[in-house]
């Protein structure tokens, strides 16, 4: 399926990530904060995006404290469309390096410790000519999510075709996870979750889960390193939910990920 292949954190495969602070200061009404990684394998939703190859990935986000409300973008490196595309059998070039994400929605506290964010994100692939042997890259999704202390609950549904796949508008993807500080000031970081893919001739979905250490060095300019075991239970290229030019490769096979990041 294409880039079914965030970091997003997500959004757990986002770095999109927000300015720490003390938590008894005082946040200002209004926050832009910028982030930056590089990871050794883009995977999202389980599934490579660079082709298990590094990746580099930048974002910037906007926070209104006293509404809830946020806007941000955040762009990656990647190769699933120069791979889809070009085929060897229709004589194409696969164009779409890039991958452009812009997202807004609204966050804040329910009571009782519960949490809830709704909004939008629309995934933009510029210049990507993925139409040749589907339809637009080009992304648009809804996602609602609640959480409760360190846990959330995130569901996500397309309003298009989900990343060009044939016939996928309504396609839906269930997130869990939970962050878990452990000792030495290291995070673990625990996700599964279910992408289903509507209208698709093989109604295809898939299960994908992610187990990641992380840490966070303030003394070392507030770099943080992390490192994640990522995977799906895509078994061979006849699940694979995106094409590849060799027409061999499991997009969700079970690997390390790498990463090297920081907010300013």
């Amino acid at each position: 399926m294409k880039k079914l292949i965030l970091a997003t954190a997500i959004a757990a495969s986002f770095v999109t990530s927000f300015a720490r602070a003390d938590d008894d200061a005082p946040k200002p009404d209004n926050e832009v904060t910028y982030n930056a990684a590089v990871v050794s394998d883009y995977r999202y939703r389980g599934l490579t995006q660079s082709r298990f190859d590094p990746a580099l990935q930048v974002g910037s986000d906007y926070t209104n404290n006293p509404t809830g409300l946020y806007a941000g973008t955040w762009l990656s490196t990647i190769k699933w469309i120069k791979d889809g595309v070009d085929t060897g059998t229709n004589g194409s070039s696969g164009k779409g390096p890039v991958e452009w994400d812009l997202y807004a929605g609204k966050r804040g506290d329910i009571g009782g410790g519960f949490t809830y964010d709704v909004g939008g994100l629309y995934y933009y692939y510029p210049d990507n000519n993925y139409a040749t042997i589907a339809n637009n890259a080009n992304t648009f999704e809804l996602y609602g999510q609640a959480g409760y202390g360190p846990a959330y609950l995130k569901y996500s549904q397309s309003l298009t075709t989900l990343f060009g796949t044939t016939n996928s508008k309504y396609s839906q993807y269930y997130d869990f996870g939970t962050s878990i500080d452990t000792f030495y000031g290291v995070a673990l970081g625990l996700h599964v979750g279910h992408q289903t893919v509507r209208g698709n001739p093989n109604n295809l979905s898939y299960n994908d889960w992610k187990v990641a250490l992380s840490k966070t060095f303030d003394d070392y300019a507030g770099i943080t390193l992390s490192l994640a075991y990522v995977g799906t239970d895509l078994k061979n290229s006849a699940d694979e939910l995106t094409p590849v030019s060799d027409g061999a490769k499991n997009v969700g096979k079970n690997g390390l990920v790498f990463s090297i990041s920081k907010t300013f």
